[in-house]
């Protein structure tokens, strides 16, 4: 029971417009769990300390709270003994929220609470990428391991077998006949099969997208899936890295940076683009794949060639994502000359500029 509600509860909170991404709901889980809260209290906290990123999340929060947790919290708390709810209020933050303004020099119970189950991944993940060092990048690791880079499935040319169906497999009934005397009197059937869509990454490493670029290689490294994605570096030239991101994240970006020697120089997105789409294997690649360009837009050159390219490149791929995380400051508008260029042909835009906006990448990869 008290798993759906917390399914519930992610899920409203995300209806009425606070961002809780699948690793805050994964993160939340863990707090219930390792917590073991008694009742509403002890729950409360671990849904503050793992759900929130600031003083502005908590009225929303406690809004929510009341509304899912107003009656099923009860229900948890009358089944554990008062001595034992006493004697775990200690660690769990017994003390009510909903408590009157603490006096002079009080603070409220349970702060602890939310100091105990912090860590560096939650200080960290609602910071933009360009404020943390290698360091910090690389204590998200776990973090990033939560993610699953799943593409969406499309119908393969390969069949298997059905017990039941409207499509007959000619081959397998005509086996069957040889020892029915050539009679087709077994009826074989088949369906078709399904597997996940390629995921081709093209990462603009130029000087202005460096925090960003390094984020995102080391969450390719970390996630579920990111193993098989196909992924190009370009600045001034293009750079095939598959291979190197096989590597240990405390290493990957130093493999990086040897594969790629144009790492952190100017940009040239069009001209990269067009060597991508003339080399056939990378073409093949594309094909039907899921397309994600990390890139702040800045073109170096003329855009003509960018609009010509990602024109060509729509008509390969099932879809481009870019991600751009200059989109996430207020009042984004795309006034750079290479940005506007691409736009048209973009089916999904975002930001990705701090961890707890990865989960929108998660989901723009794995959407329809």
């Amino acid at each position: 029971m008290l798993a759906e509600l917390v399914s519930r509860f992610c899920a409203l909170l995300r209806a009425e417009g606070l961002a809780v991404g699948p690793d805050r709901a994964a993160r939340f889980a863990t707090a219930v769990v390792t917590a073991d809260p008694a009742g509403a209290d002890e729950l409360y906290w671990c849904a503050l300390a793992t759900l929130t990123t600031g003083p502005d999340d908590i009225p929303l929060l406690d809004t929510v709270f009341a509304a899912v947790f107003g009656d099923g919290a009860r229900l948890v708390t009358n089944a554990v003994p008062r001595a034992e709810r006493a004697a775990g209020s200690s660690v769990g933050g017994g003390g009510s929220r909903t408590d009157s303004t603490d006096g002079p020099g009080e603070r409220r119970e349970g702060q602890g609470t939310v100091a105990l189950l912090g860590s560096a991944e939650e200080t960290l993940a609602g910071r933009e990428f360009t404020e943390l060092s290698d360091d910090e990048l690389l204590a998200l690791a776990e973090a990033m391991r939560g993610f699953r880079l799943a593409t969406p499935v499309r119908r393969s040319r390969r069949r298997r077998p059905a017990p039941r169906g409207k499509s007959y497999d000619m081959r397998e009934t005509l086996r069957a006949a040889r020892g029915t005397g050539a009679e087709p009197i077994l009826l074989r059937r088949s369906r078709p099969t399904w597997k996940p869509r390629g995921l081709v990454v093209l990462c603009d490493i130029s000087g202005s997208m460096r925090p960003h670029a390094r984020a995102m290689l080391q969450l390719l490294v970390c996630a579920a899936g990111g193993a098989r994605a196909e992924v190009f570096t370009f600045a001034t030239r293009l750079t095939r890295v598959t291979d190197v991101l096989n590597a240990d994240p405390a290493t990957v970006l130093r493999e990086v940076g040897a594969a790629a020697p144009d790492w952190s120089g100017g940009t040239r997105i069009g001209p990269n683009l067009k060597e991508f789409l003339e080399r056939r294997d990378a073409r093949e690649l594309a094909r039907g794949a899921v397309v994600v360009v990390i890139s702040d837009g800045w073109e170096s050159g003329e855009t003509a060639t960018l609009r010509e390219q990602l024109a060509r490149l729509s008509l390969l791929a099932h879809k481009i994502v870019w991600v751009n995380p200059r989109t996430a400051k207020p009042g984004y508008e795309p006034r750079v000359a290479g940005m506007a260029a691409a736009l048209p042909y973009c089916d999904v835009m975002v930001s990705a500029h701090a961890l707890d906006a990865i989960g929108e990448l998660v989901a723009a990869i794995g959407g329809r």
